[in-house]
C-alpha cells in the first residue's frame, strides 16, 4: 500500500516530516524516502527499509536536510520521492497507489516520444509515469486531473513545489488523505495517528479527486471533491494504525464493533477469547467484551527486534518472522477452549502454524473468528497482494478443490451461508485443523464501518468494486 505525510511550515519543518513519516511505516513493505525544499533546492534521499525501520535508516540523514516545505513517502514498490524538472517547474512528489494500466500509459509516452529514466528491476517507476502524466497539462491543478483520468487503479499524492504543496486524494477515494494544522504550520498525511505527538489537530478530511494546495497560511481547495467513493474497507479491518480515522471513523472502533457482531451471531462454549497480534486484539477485545467472555492472551508478540511479518517482500521470510514473532504461553493455553479473533485469512500459512503449536501446547480446542469475510478476489486497486498469485488466497484454493477451476461460481461461494460458501469455509476449516470456522458476514462488516455499502470498495470479497 503506502502512506505519504508533509508539512508546509514557517519554520524548519524536518524533524515533524522525519516522524511523521515514520508514523506510516506500517503501510509499508520495501523504501521511504523524504525530500525538503529551501533556498538550495530540494534534496532528497530514499533507502531501503525491508530490513531496517524507517527511523534508524533516516536518522543519520537528517543533520543534512533543513528547510520549511517536505514531503515524505512509506513505499511498498517504487523508490520515491522524484524530483522533476519541467515547464510547470521543479518538484518533488510521492505517490500511493496502484496503476493497473501502467504498459499502456508507457505505451502511450513513448508513442509522444517520452522517455522515463526511474527503471526499477525493469519495471517502471509509477510514480515517474504519474509526473509525466502531470507534465502534459499547463497546470499542476489540471495535470493532477489528467492523472485521474488516464490512470486505472488508484493514485494519491502529494507535490511539492516553491510556494506549498499539492495534495490530492485518489479519484474515487480509495486512499485517504487528511489535513492538520498547528500554529505556523499545515501538515498533509494518510494517517492523522500522525498529527497528536506532532502537535497537529485534525483539520479535515479530503474527499475522493479533491486537490488542495497548502502553505504554512492555510489550505486552499483547487479541485472540489467528487460524488463516488470507495474507500478501501480493509484499512479498518487490517492495514490502519488503532488510532487512526478514515472519513471521520476511528479504526479501533470499527474493529471493536467487527468483533462484537461476530459474537452477536456464536453460542460457541468457550474458556476465552484471544486476538492475533497486533490487528486481531481490536476485533477479539470487542468479541470478548460483547459475550462477556475474558480476554487473554495465550500468544505474544517478541516486539524489540521482530517486525511485522507484512514488511518483508519475501513469503518465505514473512512467514519466518510471522513464526519467531509470536511466543505461546503455555500456562494459558494448556486444557483450555480458546477463540481466536484474526483481520483475515489470505494464504493460511501462519496460521496453520500458529494452530499447531496450540495443541502442541496442550489446547483442547482452537476456533477462528475472522473479521471479515473470505478472500476471493485479489486487489486490483491497492499493493496489497501483489505478490500473491489468485491462487494463493485460501478461498480460492478451495474453491479449485470443489469445481476443478479456481474461477467458477465465485458470486456463490461470496454469499454467506449459502452451501457452496460454507462448503469452502468447511475445507479451510480442515486444512487449518480448526474446531470451528466462522468468517463475518459483508453486511455485518459494512454496518461495523458505518458507511453506505456504496461508499466502500469491497472487492475483495464480492468482486463489485470498479474502475
Amino acid at each position: 500500500m503506502g502512506g505519504l505525510f508533509g508539512v508546509v511550515s514557517k519554520s524548519d519543518c524536518v524533524k515533524d516530516i522525519y516522524y511523521g513519516t515514520d508514523y506510516h511505516s506500517q503501510l509499508g513493505t520495501k523504501r521511504g524516502g523524504m525530500a525538503v525544499l529551501n533556498s538550495a533546492g530540494i534534496k532528497r534521499t530514499i533507502h531501503n527499509i525491508e530490513y531496517n525501520y524507517f527511523r534508524t535508516k533516516f536518522e543519520p540523514d537528517l543533520p543534512k536536510f533543513n528547510g520549511h516545505k517536505g514531503i515524505g513517502v512509506i513505499s511498498d514498490f517504487d523508490a520515491q520521492p522524484l524530483i522533476v524538472s519541467s515547464h510547470l517547474g521543479t518538484f518533488g512528489i510521492v505517490t500511493v497507489g496502484k496503476i493497473n494500466n501502467i504498459a499502456a500509459l508507457t505505451a502511450r509516452a513513448f508513442k509522444l516520444k517520452k522517455q522515463f529514466s526511474e527503471i526499477l528491476t525493469g519495471e517502471d517507476n509509477p510514480t515517474e509515469v504519474v509526473a509525466s502524466l502531470i507534465c502534459e497539462e499547463d497546470s499542476f491543478e489540471a495535470g493532477i486531473q489528467h492523472v485521474f483520468s488516464r490512470v486505472k487503479g488508484s493514485c494519491s499524492m502529494l507535490i511539492l513545489t516553491a510556494s506549498g504543496i499539492y495534495a490530492a486524494r485518489d479519484n474515487l477515494g480509495r486512499t485517504p488523505i487528511v489535513i492538520g494544522r498547528k500554529k505556523g504550520a499545515y501538515a498533509a498525511a494518510s494517517e492523522n495517528c500522525a498529527f497528536p505527538n506532532l502537535g497537529y489537530e485534525e483539520d479535515s478530511f479530503l474527499g475522493p479527486g479533491e486537490v488542495v494546495f497548502i502553505t504554512a497560511e492555510g489550505v486552499e481547495q483547487k479541485v472540489p471533491p467528487g460524488e463516488k467513493m470507495q474507500v478501501c474497507s480493509f484499512l479498518w479491518v487490517y492495514y490502519g494504525y488503532p488510532a487512526s480515522d478514515y472519513e471521520d471513523i476511528n479504526v479501533e472502533w470499527v474493529r471493536n464493533q467487527c468483533g462484537a457482531a461476530l459474537a452477536r451471531r456464536d453460542d460457541e462454549e468457550i474458556d476465552f477469547v484471544a486476538g492475533i497480534p497486533d490487528s486481531g486484539i481490536g476485533h477479539a477485545i470487542g468479541y470478548a467484551s460483547e459475550r462477556q467472555i475474558p480476554y487473554l492472551r495465550p500468544f505474544v508478540k517478541y516486539t524489540p527486534t521482530w517486525p511485522r511479518s507484512f514488511m518483508p517482500q519475501d513469503q518465505k521470510l514473512r512467514d519466518l518472522v510471522a513464526k519467531m514473532k509470536l511466543i505461546p504461553v503455555k500456562r494459558l493455553i494448556d486444557g483450555q477452549r480458546i477463540l481466536f479473533c484474526e483481520d483475515s485469512i489470505v494464504r493460511g500459512t501462519q496460521l496453520k502454524d500458529n494452530i499447531q503449536i496450540l495443541y502442541e501446547c496442550g489446547a483442547k480446542e482452537a476456533h477462528m473468528r475472522p473479521a471479515c469475510p473470505c478472500l476471493i478476489h485479489p486487489c486490483e486497486f491497492l499493493n496489497f497482494s501483489t505478490s500473491r498469485s489468485t491462487l494463493d488466497l485460501a478461498g480460492r484454493q478451495m474453491i479449485k478443490k470443489i469445481e476443478g477451476v479456481e474461477d467458477k461460481n465465485l458470486e456463490e461461494y461470496a454469499d454467506a451461508g449459502s452451501a457452496k460458501n460454507l462448503e469452502m469455509i468447511d475445507l479451510i476449516r480442515q486444512k487449518l485443523k480448526l474446531t470451528s470456522l466462522k468468517y463475518q458476514t459483508l453486511d455485518d462488516l459494512v454496518e461495523a464501518i458505518g458507511l453506505p455499502k456504496e461508499q466502500l470498495c469491497t472487492h475483495c470479497w464480492d468482486g463489485t468494486s470498479y474502475f
